[in-house]
């Protein structure tokens, strides 16, 4: 079997130049779907990872008497439909993973499992405190370590990537989602900044999680925009929060504020 295709930064891009509505994040082939998908196949790394001992293509590896031998699909069921997963082998055949054990087929409450580490920061305690609530199963510290060590990477790459300088349109909205934090199921807000680049296609600039929707922490997330290149913005198509366009002529005093857009 070949490799499977995780969901890099560059597949991400592809993916999220589609995503115009809550539907197109959450809904049963959206993005939060996606997520889910890359997630769950980079932490079986992980687990690989911690039980042969090395990461791949590792020089530690050689003759090490185990090794990766390639993957085997399996079909999982969840809040946000069906997934094929693809989980890896090694040569032995000893590995058994713990975050989807041999038999099991439903993963409930992934959605917004898959929130809430991106919404707690993804520390060690975090992520064993969810994917026990997720699996049921207890992690070492080092078993996490590895499948932080192979989420986070990657995560971070997408959301800290250079953008480009000048966008014609720019779209912010706010979606509520669930989220068990400290053994409560909570409301927070996830922030969406959709850019209209000028070729005229779609790209969702970054998601951004708080407590709630506030123009303090628009300016936050205008300031990290700015940071990361964007110099400057036509049209920012905003709803009516108080606040709002005074954080944005803040940032970029030359944009021309649209009020009252919605999904």
């Amino acid at each position: 079997m070949t490799i499977p295709n995780h969901v890099t930064p560059e597949v991400l891009d592809g993916l999220l130049k589609g995503v115009e509505n809550a539907e197109d994040l959450f809904g049963q082939d959206g993005l939060l779907k996606q997520l889910s998908k890359g997630l769950i196949e980079r932490m079986l790394e992980g687990e690989m990872t911690a039980h042969l001992g090395y990461g791949k293509y590792e020089s530690a590896g050689r003759n090490s008497g185990n090794s990766r031998n390639g993957y085997r699909s399996k079909t999982l069921k969840s809040e946000l439909g069906q997934m094929q997963i693809a989980i890896p082998r090694d040569r032995e055949g000893s590995y058994a993973p713990l975050l989807i054990p041999n038999g099991s087929q439903h993963l409930a409450g992934l959605g917004e499992k898959v929130i809430g580490l991106y919404a707690r920061g993804m520390s060690t305690r975090d992520i064993q405190d969810q994917l026990h609530e997720l699996y049921g199963v207890e992690l070492s510290p080092a078993q996490v370590s590895a499948i932080t060590d192979s989420v986070l990477e990657e995560t971070r790459a997408w959301q800290e990537r250079p953008l480009d300088a000048l966008y014609p349109i720019v779209y912010f909205d706010a979606l509520v989602a669930k989220v068990r934090d400290n053994g409560q199921v909570i409301n927070k807000a996830v922030h969406v900044v959709l850019g209209i680049n000028i070729e005229g296609e779609k790209d969702v600039l970054g998601l951004w999680i708080s407590e709630n929707e506030g123009a303090k922490f628009w300016l936050q997330v205008l300031t990290d925009l700015k940071n990361r290149g964007v110099q400057d913005i036509f049209i920012a198509c905003v709803d009516g929060l108080k606040g709002f366009p005074e954080a944005i002529e803040a940032v970029f005093p030359m944009t021309q504020v649209q009020l009252a857009w919605s999904t």
